[in-house]
């Protein structure tokens, strides 16, 4: 079966500025991988290639056999960004927010049918913002404008979920839902590759993990990934030995 994601020897440049080096991985179907690293460690740069939204200087990126342009075009992509790169002041409701994910199947007249209509109430109900959805994007809470867009990715029926730091600034209601949810999505075979911050609860969330460093330093089950000298390395983290010196 084909990789849900390939990234092969990708390297990328802003200018002089490194982002990513010889970047490889590999995601399964039916799988939640989560990426963690520093900030300025290559994270957003990686989903904005893999998502085709940037080419790379070198290496390629596959996403289910097809080009990130391919697949993004199709929805086989859903994609949570930053809070940041959003402009919240944009007069969209919830529930339009939630229908554009829809439009790779509306055609050119991007006309909601019954079926777009129901697959976006489900989405609402599913992140449970029901009650929210006539209400303008920008006035959400922080928590509730990541799981708007989780919705809009469920609506959209994509099979392959890029998540850059949802947990950031989110209550740990909108925390729960959106780690029910991605389980549930790998459950019913799609692929997660999600980062984060929260490492105490990347092994409740993730069945692998990836440590960046501009580079893959490490790819593996989140025990593995976790242990001290390995966050070491990309943390620079203070690591001590079980004698009391340090390294």
């Amino acid at each position: 079966m084909t990789d849900a994601i390939r990234v092969k020897d990708v390297t990328f440049h802003y200018g002089e500025v490194l982002a990513l080096r010889d970047v490889s991985l590999t995601v399964a179907h039916g799988r939640v991988c989560g990426l963690i690293g520093m900030n300025g460690s290559g994270k957003s740069t990686l989903f904005k290639t893999i998502m085709g939204l940037v080419e790379p200087d070198t290496g390629t990126v596959t996403i289910d056999g097809r080009s990130p342009s391919s697949a993004r075009g199709s929805g086989v992509i859903g994609y949570v960004p930053q809070s940041e790169d959003v402009d919240w002041s944009f007069p969209l409701t919830v529930r339009d927010v939630v229908m554009m994910g829809r439009y790779s199947r509306m055609g050119f007249t991007r006309r909601p049918r019954r079926a777009d209509r129901d697959a976006v109430e489900h989405a609402l109900e599913r992140v449970e913002l029901t009650d929210l959805a006539d209400r303008q994007i920008g006035q959400l809470s922080g928590g509730q404008k990541k799981r708007a867009f989780v919705a809009r990715g469920i609506a959209q029926g994509a099979t392959i979920l890029l998540l850059d730091e949802p947990f950031a600034g989110v209550d740990k209601r909108s925390e729960a839902t959106i780690t029910r949810l991605l389980r549930e999505s790998a459950a019913g075979g799609a692929t997660v590759l999600v980062s984060t911050h929260d490492l105490h609860a990347l092994p409740q969330l993730a069945d692998e993990a990836v440590l960046l460093m501009h580079t893959v330093l490490m790819h593996g089950s989140c025990d593995e990934v976790l242990l001290p000298e390995n966050l070491a390395r990309a943390f620079g983290l203070d690591v001590m030995e079980p004698d009391g010196s340090h390294r």
